[in-house]
């Protein structure tokens, strides 16, 4: 059985692909080394959609008008600019309204987008720029370690890593706050205070990782304009061990954090960088496993919610669980030693 996988790992090798929504321009060159917050591409696109009947503005049919119309879709036009004219005993004209673009021409119909909107497309990574995709994007190589997370709040940034909890569990005060972290970014373990995400604002910090916070702060965390990630989940769960242990130790190094939304099906979720010098490329990380013994699993639903154990066996076919639905399980142990059946569905594997 397939499993969900998440990325805890000390040292990779990452290539991603930052693709624009719309064709526009790529602006860096092959083998280019990046930041996260540089541009790569820029495009530009309507905010508003403008529907023209030239059928009704020139007096004809449907089928007539549609003869008549002189562009097509994907035509860049100026305001003025001739969509359809109709000669005979009096000339009759239909002018773009507005300077845009024609999405659709059909049935003596105009569509157009107008009041166009820059949309520039960042990096996210630091790293090197490796392929090119003309007009719509870049894929970019990262080498060092690399943490995903379970929920981000869309933001992107950069700068120097300082931890600020003595334990995973330790919860994060806002009187923790002051202006000697002013520019970095942070490492705690649960937070439930939105005075802590409203200090960190005004500091301002350039990010904050999270083990796990408290659901009713998703709102504020949505609005602050520094990035925001969970790694374990919401509530008061510790951050987990693997991820405590790697982060802790690179205390003052460069981090990158792109807190972008989890999408399992468009395959994106937030993640942390840390660069590290390499002198050979080290692997990439699978993005698909098969539950198998031996794997470090994480466990996603309470009671044991963000705990990191071993797979220890699969049993044969479906097995009975304390709800009394029989489901696809595994046997797992914690660090404690403590060994239970879990369902499949509530583990994923961390490689």
């Amino acid at each position: 059985m397939l499993a969900p996988v998440a990325h805890i790992l000390p040292l990779t090798t990452v290539r991603r692909e930052r693709m624009l929504p719309v064709p526009g321009r790529v602006t860096v060159r092959m083998e280019q080394k990046v930041n996260p917050l540089d541009v790569v591409a820029e495009a530009n696109f309507g905010g508003e959609h403008l529907l023209i009947d030239a059928g009704h503005e020139l007096g004809v049919r449907p089928q007539e008008a549609q003869r008549l119309i002189q562009v097509k879709a994907g035509d860049m036009l100026s305001q003025g600019d001739v969509l359809a004219r109709r000669t005979g005993l009096g000339l009759q004209t239909v002018h773009a309204p507005a300077s845009g673009r024609v999405i659709l021409v059909g049935a003596g119909k105009i569509l157009m987008e107008v009041g166009a909107a820059a949309f520039e497309l960042r990096a996210g990574m630091p790293g090197t720029v490796t392929r090119q995709m003309p007009d719509r994007g870049v894929e970019i190589k990262f080498n060092g370690a690399l943490i995903q997370g379970v929920w981000g709040n869309g933001e992107i940034n950069i700068g120097l890593l300082f931890p600020i909890l003595t334990s995973p569990q330790e919860a994060l005060v806002a009187t923790r706050l002051d202006v000697s972290l002013r520019g970095s970014v942070l490492l705690a373990g649960t937070c439930s205070d939105p005075a802590v995400l409203q200090t960190a604002s005004e500091l301002p910090v350039r990010g904050l990782i999270l083990g796990s916070m408290s659901p009713a702060l998703i709102p504020l965390a949505s609005q602050v304009h520094y990035p925001i990630i969970v790694v374990d989940g919401f509530g008061q769960r510790p951050l987990n061990e693997i991820a405590y242990k790697l982060l802790t130790t690179s205390a003052k190094r460069e981090t990158t954090l792109n807190a972008e939304p989890f999408d399992r099906q468009a395959g994106t979720r937030p993640e942390i960088f840390i660069p590290l010098p390499v002198t050979q490329e080290p692997p990439t990380p699978n993005e698909m496993e098969s539950f198998a013994p031996d794997q470090t699993v994480r466990l996603t639903r309470d009671p044991h919610a963000g705990k990191v154990g071993t797979l220890v066996s699969l049993p044969p076919g479906l097995v009975a669980i304390a709800s009394g639905l029989r489901v696809a399980a595994a046997e797992v142990r914690l660090d404690s030693g403590e060994q239970f059946l879990v369902p499949l569905a509530n583990l994923e594997v961390l490689v």
